[in-house]
């Protein structure tokens, strides 16, 4: 049974933006905290932005201010506003719970390269 899938990665040129998404089954999305995670080449996963059941969000230190996570609960959708977009910011991008409880799905590809 496929809980969470992640859509919406892509190839942009620095100082660009994506939107991410993640749809999630119901139970999943109306009772727990969703995060975005990201895991570059040779690097951890790490959670950069979550989001409670009621609309607070978190940001690492690293995207605050240039990301923006909402939630969409008329579709069990959380998205990512990525907003000048870094090199450093490409990775493999996953959405879970906060903490992460769901087993991992693919990811989304994002790749920030002029």
């Amino acid at each position: 049974q496929v809980q969470l899938v992640e859509s919406g990665g892509g190839l942009v040129q620095p100082g660009g933006s994506l939107r991410l998404a993640c749809a999630a089954s119901r139970v999943i999305f109306r009772f727990n905290t969703l995060g975005w995670y990201r895991q570059a080449p040779g690097k951890q996963r790490e959670l950069v932005a979550a989001i409670t059941t009621f609309g607070l969000p978190n940001y690492a230190d690293s995207v605050k201010d240039r990301f923006t996570i909402s939630r969409d609960s008329a579709v069990d959708t959380v998205f990512l506003q990525m907003n000048s977009l870094r090199p450093e910011d490409t990775a493999v991008y996953y959405c879970n719970t906060d903490p992460s409880s769901i087993p991992w799905g693919q990811g989304t590809q994002v790749t920030v390269s002029s």
